[in-house]
């Protein structure tokens, strides 16, 4: 499905909300904004949290980090804390600013539908369309897989939009109506539908890995040289991404301790092209980097794992046959020996897996869904 195909004659203003607290929710925002851009409508991204509060948000967004990243144990506790809210009954203080500053931006700007990319928002627009005596569709894309926190399945909304079937019917089993939960799948970059994977008869010589490392300065030497210690065939991209600082002489003394095998980058536009030129790709099980893993048919080897919303995410992929968790360097190293062993059979196995499961234009399913309900007054 490319997005040219997508264009309708409908005079659209959409709104897009979403929040730094995990890269997948701004993620989506983005891509889908790009697939309804393509699709000849308008649309706003912003962040309602950023806008109004920007010293707490930017605050809590690296607490947020430094949380998942080095104190994963803690991270569960609050993660299932926040499970047993129930926010349509709960006020926040936190969200006062927030709400005034949506509201004002609805008013302004007139939606004829709002695309919530975080669980929270959904409620904040209830209380906002109680007041104002007013009210638009609500579309709410949930970013995460099979793990799905209560904070989204008590949102109000018109629709949820969600990553895959399995998570739709996880869904359907907490007793959502069936004919509002719509598998789009994720929104990814829409440049995926229009790129070419690796086929699953490459000679993977070299055997080319993508390494996204968390922001451990550890975790580029001990994981990237699993990786390369795995085969000779093996060489390596390592992303940096927005940690290129606070890891680029570590991602040095890896390049020099294995030459011509090893080519460093920082913060790239891309990432969708080169998840179709390697043939494995290793990070953290971030909604973002999975779904952009299995939108490139790119087999996926997870060496951090948040607890909570990020094993589903883990689990999607062992359910499609294209990956799996690598919580050491050593599990890393025999694994991908054993991925390659056999001329690659396991490899293969994973790509044939991938491109059956075929989930690379989420986000131009989802404009097309959304411009189709918007336009519908029943949905109001």
């Amino acid at each position: 499905m490319r997005a040219e195909t997508l264009a309708m004659s409908i005079p659209s203003r959409l709104l897009i909300i979403t929040a730094a607290f995990g890269e997948g929710h701004n993620s989506a925002a983005r891509n889908l904004a790009l697939a309804l851009i393509e699709a000849g409508t308008t649309a706003q991204v912003c962040d309602p949290c950023l806008l109004a509060i920007p010293f707490s948000t930017k605050l809590l967004s690296r607490l947020y980090r430094f949380t998942t990243d080095y104190l994963p144990r803690v991270w569960k506790k609050i993660y299932y804390s926040i499970d047993r809210i129930d926010f349509n009954r709960s006020g926040i203080f936190a969200t006062r600013k927030p709400a005034r500053l949506l509201a004002k931006l609805i008013a302004d700007y007139q939606p004829t539908a709002i695309i919530s990319t975080y669980p929270l928002y959904p409620y904040l627009l209830a209380r906002i369309f109680r007041q104002t005596g007013s009210k638009v569709p609500v579309f709410t894309v949930v970013t995460d897989s099979m793990e799905i926190n209560s904070a989204w399945l008590r949102a109000p909304s018109d629709y949820w939009l969600v990553t895959d079937a399995a998570t739709r019917e996880s869904m359907i089993r907490s007793r959502l109506p069936r004919e509002r939960i719509i598998d789009t799948g994720f929104p990814v970059n829409p440049q995926f539908s229009k790129l070419t994977p690796l086929a699953p008869a490459d000679s993977c010589q070299p055997f080319r890995v993508l390494f996204f490392p968390t922001a451990r300065r550890t975790s580029v030497a001990t994981f990237g040289a699993a990786i390369l210690d795995a085969s000779p065939a093996v060489s390596l991209t390592l992303v940096l991404g927005k940690n290129v600082r606070l890891l680029h002489a570590a991602a040095r003394v890896l390049q020099q301790a294995y030459p011509g095998r090893v080519r460093i980058l920082g913060w790239t536009r891309r990432i969708p092209r080169l998840l179709n030129q390697h043939h494995l790709v290793v990070g953290k099980a971030g909604g973002a980097t999975v779904h952009e893993a299995i939108a490139a048919h790119c087999p996926m080897l997870i060496h951090h794992l948040v607890p909570g919303q990020e094993e589903g995410n883990l689990r999607l992929l062992e359910m499609i046959g294209s990956g799996g968790y690598t919580a050491s360097p050593p599990t890393l190293t025999a694994r991908i020996r054993a991925i390659l062993t056999d001329h690659a059979a396991t490899w293969r196995a994973m790509k044939h897996a991938l491109a059956s499961h075929n989930r690379n234009s989420g986000a131009i399913a989802a404009a097309k869904f959304i411009l189709e309900k918007s336009a519908d007054p029943s949905t109001e």
